[in-house]
């Protein structure tokens, strides 16, 4: 006899309380990606603090990210729950769900930290740049 694949469903949960953290997840997702470019010296610094902040939180907090947190603990009043499927891979939900691949741990782990990398010295690039514009034989802003 053949067994059944039963499948839990992918993304975010439907109530109100899911999608506004998924929405703000991705507003933060969002910013993390496009706010290297940002032409202010202090949303600049902000977004360098920011990015090591992320990636620190991540590690202690066993890979999972605060927002899942979060809605673990206003939903059972604990801050980690095996009840929410996102915690701790909130990327590979997202992963499955646009694009129905289920990613490793180990692969979203390097993609997201890589890309963490990437993008902090992409926004240290551009501080640099807007503080010292002489680099490229520019004026200051």
């Amino acid at each position: 006899m053949a067994s059944i694949d039963f499948q839990e469903p992918a993304g975010p949960r439907s109530d109100l309380l899911g999608v506004a953290l998924f929405v703000f997840h991705l507003a933060v997702g969002a910013y993390i990606l496009t706010g290297w470019a940002i032409p202010s010296v202090y949303a600049l610094t902000f977004y360098l603090v920011l990015i090591p902040a992320v990636v620190t939180q991540w590690i202690v907090n066993r890979g999972s990210c605060v927002i899942n947190n979060l809605e673990s603990w206003l939903r059972t009043g604990k801050w980690r729950h095996p009840s929410n499927p996102e915690e701790g891979q909130w990327l590979q939900m997202l992963i499955h769900w646009a694009f129905g691949i289920r990613a490793h741990s180990r692969h979203t782990n390097a993609l997201s930290f890589g890309t963490m990398a990437l993008l902090w010295l992409l926004g240290l690039t551009q501080l640099v740049l807007l503080t010292r514009p002489e680099l490229l034989g520019g004026t200051a802003v």
